[in-house]
């Protein structure tokens, strides 16, 4: 089977669709072909896959060809059985006739010869050339078609169909296409059915010796091809990886030694794209063929069907495995392949993929798979563009490639190319090894930026001299120090043996060394000369020149502008292909090595753009070390373009990474730049981030903790990272609420520049009162020259023994707190109880701070009318023992337990300056009282009362206050006011009862003293001054018998004084004497009380005067003593109330009768004696008064005179209440008889009751 191999391919070749066999019977084909052609491909085709599920397909190829074609004719049994997928899938036979007759004897019986071979899938075209006018022939034709289906047509299955020459129906072509179609099908599952018998059988016998894969892969591929053919595309891929995985597994199974090719020229051209590159005869080895012809034919074959399927992706991810893996397997045949086989073979292959799959690629996919697809593409362009610089390396150019970290990565760990030995120098090539010398001499390392020294990145796996020499024949590794006296690392520069000390000048000077060993003739030895660096790069350079056809990639490695070009384009097109994909950080590294070359020619706009994109990527990923390398280039490229604000962004960026990435002498030279382009003139001053240079945090322990409205102090620490002291124009840092997200920043600045020395620094700024809440520290702003700055960062990476540690916390600690409005100090009087009014008294305030200091606290004091402040008198004040001073935050408020007074504790008189006092240190924080010598003013005469008719004084009549104002905290920003309320009044309450009345008119006055205050009083002395009319009876003055006195009367205790006066003449006759209206009860006392408790002696009387003795205390009281009424002058009485009584709700007249007993002797009523003024007193919650309250009525004058007064009331309440009463306010009692006045109480029923109901209405 296996010499059919050519005659196979050459089928291939030729036959890419279905053959449909036509049998034409009545020579009609040449009549009718044009119509059958023009159906084709056929577009409504339902095939069968492998596993018999309908696959309904956009079109279907095939090819119409008469039975007697020399294709269908010279076929071998043999040929058809084994290349059955070639033969005709369907077979139509074309008949017409027009007599019944002719088709019983001559038509019939030749059709059931023609199918009479069951293998052939037939139907029968029955073609009418009747005329549409011929009646006769259409009738003749319509019989002979009827007798055609009875004969072939069964019920199972239709295989006669009919067309009319004149006018076609349109159903006939799609009945042609249906029967054609469902031919094809049972064909091909006949057929598939017979390749997938043989195949089983031949797999069966794959462990026996007399296997032969070559027969197994006719009959697996002729299967596949015809999946093909019928578009059945899976199914034939499906095949193929079959076939695959059948051949790796069988290669290297009999144990045979076979070619494994690729040794032929061309063969460095990958062929993954390309079935036909070689024909099949020429791979073919015994009983397989070559692995590497093979394998790359197989993989054409399934990207073949994957491009027809439209999936580039597949594609692509199947190349980049198979270049991966068929990599691996070149590097087991290095030995046998030409020099650097494997490093063209995977550059030509990935680039065939690369433009294969991009111009298939239409984007008409899922967002997924075409960022997945960009991934491969840039994977491939990688791969490429790393062997492309192994390439360039191995023939000189390695000085050109940029030693960056992803060129290092990719290169240090690839491989050097394995020949079994070393290309040898080629002769006549004295001239370009002298050239590679001079280039290799002249080369002298690029300084970076800011005299930043580094040991260049490695670009090769071992040194490229030893390994070449190594693998000479005639030379051990061992003798490596004998080729450049020992200066490897100063010849390549990138040896492992290269120092990191080695300075810039050190290596020019090295490289300049003259040359020794410049000729063979100067190495004497009895083996051959070490090749030389610059022999090695011409050795490999020939080497190569013999190993690549491509003429393309050659021109790429024939000059170093060709190379660029090249490398250029390749690492263009992996970062375009990354930046559409998932690994954009790929791209953005690439356009890094795109920007080193940019730079090596001068374009440093383009270069700066691109180390932006890598900084940014490798300062966002945190990879400090990778952004150490491309920073100082990026600082070089703004600062050439003039570009200062990205330049001092850059020096900024360069100081913020580690310490341990650059020396102390090149961290400096960043600060100085900095420091030089910050101060220069700059247009718009430059914002910058140094969240990792600067940070801050508060100091360690408890917040801060302030009061509402204080003002503070607060301690930031901030780390520096800068090298040096470096001074800040301006700094400040902002505080934020932890509690409200809208409070807003609120910042805190210095008004003085601040200098940061190198490490830890603790700046202090002036807090303003802040409002209630905790707060964190929210950004650090600064200004140095333009710059300015601002930092988020809370930490420092760091030992924690160190003094540049800083703890990172997350939520930051809060580092204030300022509480809520709280009482911070209270003010309250020592005392509740009454003082002495018109005396001086003093007062004592408790000053009690709560939890807060006082410290130089200044109290204002103001008092109200009525009441002023003993100016000659000095404030005292004292310490306060409070008893509940252990609940500070229970407000000390009227009867409250009073401490105790501790005279071992400070005492201090202060001094009263225009209403304000200074309160000394000791009493910040402890409580005090503080003694106001004060002294409440009245001017009117104390009046005593009757005993009948009490009428004491109102309460607030002897009020009086003290407006108090506190100013304390840091700058007197707390202010606590507060009025207190001090109750004065006087020692006695004085009322007066008449005990007795003898016959001789004289009469016993007892008054009665009532202790008004919370002290003893003593009484030394009491006597009256009588008013007009009243004198006292003998000849003394009236004073009491003097061995009453003293009389000690108690707190809250009374006393009684009795007086005997009588009646005496007025001095009404006498004008010229004064007219006393009211008796004057005179008292001389002495009060014992405490200043703590209430009432105490006055102040001025606490020093005796200047002969020694104490000032006595007088009070005088008004005493009203009204004649005893036995000559009335008016009488009033009450009229009786009607019958029917009272009820709430309705009203009613109250009477009053008023008449003249007789006329007034003295004119104290009124000049008009004719008229009454009246006044009617109710009380508004019993009784509403309809009429007037107030009048006045006409009297006569003379004797017996009456009127009667009249209000109309209306009661509001329900029972015994008091009803109104009638006064006469400018008639003394004295002259008024009241018999009585009016009744004590009355009764007032309820209201009557009411209610209400529904009457129906008769409509």
């Amino acid at each position: 089977m296996a010499n059919f191999l050519a005659q196979f391919q050459s089928i291939k070749n030729s036959c890419d669709h279905l053959v449909i066999a036509v049998e034409d019977v009545s020579d009609l084909w040449p009549t009718i072909k044009t119509g059958f052609e023009e159906r084709l491909p056929f577009r409504r085709a339902c095939l069968n896959n492998k596993t018999r599920n309908s696959v309904f397909l956009e079109k279907l190829p095939a090819e119409f060809i008469l039975t007697t074609d020399a294709r269908l004719r010279s076929r071998f049994p043999q040929e058809q059985s084994l290349f059955w997928f070639r033969e005709p899938y369907a077979t139509v036979v074309l008949v017409t006739c027009e007599d019944l007759e002719e088709f019983k004897t001559i038509l019939k019986p030749r059709l059931k010869l023609i199918v009479q071979n069951d293998e052939r899938e037939w139907f029968i075209v029955f073609v009418s050339k009747a005329a549409p006018n011929n009646d006769q022939a259409t009738k003749s034709a319509k019989k002979v078609y009827a007798k055609l289906e009875v004969e072939f047509s069964s019920k199972k299955r239709e295989r006669c169909c009919k067309l009319d020459l004149h006018c076609p129906e349109a159903s006939f072509w799609e009945d042609l296409e249906s029967k054609i179609t469902e031919c094809i099908r049972n064909t091909l599952d006949r057929r598939v059915q017979f390749y997938e018998d043989e195949i089983r059988k031949l797999s069966e016998q794959r462990l026996l010796p007399v296997w032969n894969f070559c027969n197994f892969f006719i009959l697996k591929e002729s299967l596949a091809f015809m999946f093909e053919m019928a578009h059945l595309h899976e199914d034939a891929l499906r095949e193929y990886d079959e076939l695959e995985l059948c051949y790796l597994e069988t290669v290297n199974m009999s144990g045979k030694q076979r070619d494994f090719g690729g040794v032929e020229h061309g063969d460095d051209q990958a062929a993954l794209l390309n079935p036909g590159n070689k024909p099949l005869t020429q791979i073919v080895q015994d009983d397989s063929f070559r692995e590497f012809e093979f394998r790359q034919y197989l993989f054409a074959c399934q990207s073949k069907l994957l491009l027809k399927l439209k999936r580039p992706f597949e594609v692509a991810s199947r190349g980049y495995s198979f270049i991966i893996s068929f990599s691996k397997s070149l590097a087991l045949h290095e030995k046998i392949l030409p020099f650097c086989m494997r490093e063209v073979w995977v550059l030509t292959a990935c680039l065939a993929l690369i433009n294969a799959t991009a111009s298939q690629h239409n984007g008409v996919v899922p967002p997924d798979v075409e960022k997945e697809f960009y991934r491969l593409e840039g994977d491939l362009y990688s791969l490429c563009r790393v062997k492309f610089m192994r390439l360039a390396y191995l023939i000189g150019y390695g000085t050109d490639i940029e030693r960056s970290p992803v060129n290092s990565a990719s290169l240090s760990m690839l491989p050097w190319p394995k020949p079994p030995v070393w290309p040898s120098v080629p002769p006549d090539s004295s001239s370009k090894v002298l050239e590679k010398e001079k280039l290799i001499l002249q080369t002298v390392p690029r300084v970076k930026h800011f005299g930043i020294e580094r040991k260049p990145l490695p670009l090769e796996p071992t040194v490229l001299l030893r390994e070449a020499n190594r693998r000479r024949a005639s030379l051990s590794a061992g003798n490596v120090f004998e080729m450049f006296d020992g200066h490897i690392g100063s010849v390549d520069g990138s040896g492992p043996d290269a120092s990191i000390r080695t300075s810039p000048s050190q290596r020019v000077r090295a490289s300049a060394m003259p040359r020794t060993n410049s000729s063979p003739g100067n190495f004497d030895n009895s083996i051959d000369r070490p090749m030389r660096l610059a022999e090695i790069y011409v050795a490999a350079e020939h080497a190569l020149q013999q190993t690549i056809s491509d003429a393309d990639l050659w021109k790429s490695l024939s000059s170093l502008e060709e190379f660029e070009q090249k490398y250029l384009e390749l690492t263009k097109g992996a970062a375009d292909n990354y930046h559409h994909s998932w690994w954009k950080r790929h791209g953005v590294v690439l356009d890094g090595e795109i920007a080193a070359v940019c730079f090596r020619h001068g374009n440093f706009d383009l270069a700066a753009k691109s180390y932006e994109k890598v900084c940014a990527l490798h300062a966002g990923e945190g990879w400090q070390e990778l952004l150490a390398e491309v920073l100082p280039n990026l600082a070089e490229c703004q600062k050439i373009l003039n570009d200062q604000a990205g330049y001092l962004s850059s020096c900024v960026r360069l100081l913020s990474l580690d310490k341990g990435l650059f020396l102390t002498k090149e961290r400096e030279a960043f600060q100085s730049e900095v420091v030089r382009i910050a101060h220069s003139e700059m247009k718009d001053p430059v914002h910058l981030d140094v969240s990792s240079l600067i940070t801050f945090s508060g100091n360690p322990g408890p917040p801060l903790e302030l009061c509402d409205g204080d003002p503070g102090t607060l301690s930031v620490t901030v780390w520096s990272g800068f090298p040096g002291d470096i001074t800040l124009d301006s700094f400040s840092l902002t505080l934020m609420a932890t509690y409200n997200a809208d409070e807003g920043v609120k910042a805190l600045r210095s008004s003085i520049a601040i200098v940061l020395k190198p490490g830890r620094n603790t700046i202090t700024l002036d807090l303003p009162p802040q409002k209630p809440g905790s707060y964190v520290l929210g950004v650090l702003t600064g200004q140095i020259g333009h710059l300015r700055f601002r930092s988020h960062s809370f930490s420092k990476g760091g030992p924690a023994d160190s003094d540049d540690f800083m703890s990172y916390e997350k939520p930051a600690r809060p580092i204030l707190k300022v509480f809520k409005p709280r009482p911070l100090v209270d003010l309250a009087a020592v005392i509740s109880s009454a003082l002495l009014i018109n005396e001086p008294q003093w007062v004592g305030i408790i000053v009690r701070p709560i939890n807060y200091s006082l410290k130089a606290a200044v109290l204002h004091i103001d008092t109200g009318p009525g009441l002023k402040i003993e100016e000659s008198q000095v404030i005292e004040m004292e310490s306060y023992a409070d008893v509940s001073q252990a609940n500070a935050d229970i407000k000390l408020g009227d009867g409250a337990q009073i401490g105790t007074l501790d005279a071992e504790k400070h005492f201090e008189r202060l001094t009263l300056h225009d209403g304000k006092i200074d309160l000394p240190d000791w009493a910040s924080d402890t409580s005090s009282i503080l003694w106001i010598p004060v002294c409440a003013i009245n001017d009117t005469l104390t009046r005593g009362s009757s005993s009948d008719t009490p009428q004491r004084q109102s309460i607030v009549d002897g009020l009086r206050t003290i407006a108090l104002k506190l100013e304390f905290g840091v700058s007197h920003n707390q202010i606590f006011e507060r009025t207190l309320a001090v109750h004065f009044t006087d020692p006695f309450y004085v009322t007066t009862r008449v005990t007795d009345k003898c016959d001789d008119g004289t009469l016993l006055l007892q008054v009665i003293l009532q202790s008004e205050v919370k002290a003893t009083l003593t009484i030394y002395d009491a006597w009256l001054d009588l008013q007009d009319g009243f004198i006292h009876t003998g000849v003394g003055d009236g004073r009491p018998t003097s061995c009453f006195f003293p009389l000690v009367i108690s707190p809250g205790s009374r006393a009684g004084v009795l007086f005997t006066i009588r009646l005496g003449k007025t001095n009404a006759e006498d004008e010229s004497k004064a007219v006393q209206p009211e008796s004057i009860l005179n008292i001389r006392y002495e009060i014992y009380g405490d200043r703590s408790t209430g009432a105490h002696l006055p102040v001025a009387v606490t020093s005796s005067g200047p002969d020694g003795s104490k000032r006595d205390l007088i009070f005088r009281s008004a005493i009203v003593l009204q004649r005893p009424v036995l000559d009335p002058c008016l009488a009033v009485g009450f009229l009786p109330l009607p019958s029917s009584g009272l009820r709430v709700g309705q009203l009613v007249t109250m009477k009053w009768r008023v008449e003249r007993l007789k006329d007034f002797e003295e004119k104290i009523v009124s000049q008009n004696n004719d008229e009454v003024l009246y006044e009617v007193n109710a009380n508004s919650e019993n009784w509403m008064i309809a009429g007037r309250k107030r009048g006045h009525a006409s009297i006569s004058t003379k004797q017996g005179s009456r009127i009667v007064i009249s209000i109309l009331c209306l009661p509001l309440v329900a029972g015994y209440v008091r009803p109104p009463q009638l006064g006469l306010p400018n008639v003394d009692e004295a002259n008024v008889s009241c018999n009585p006045s009016g009744p004590h109480l009355v009764c007032v029923l309820p209201p009557v009751l009411s209610s209400s109901f529904c009457v129906p209405v008769d409509s």
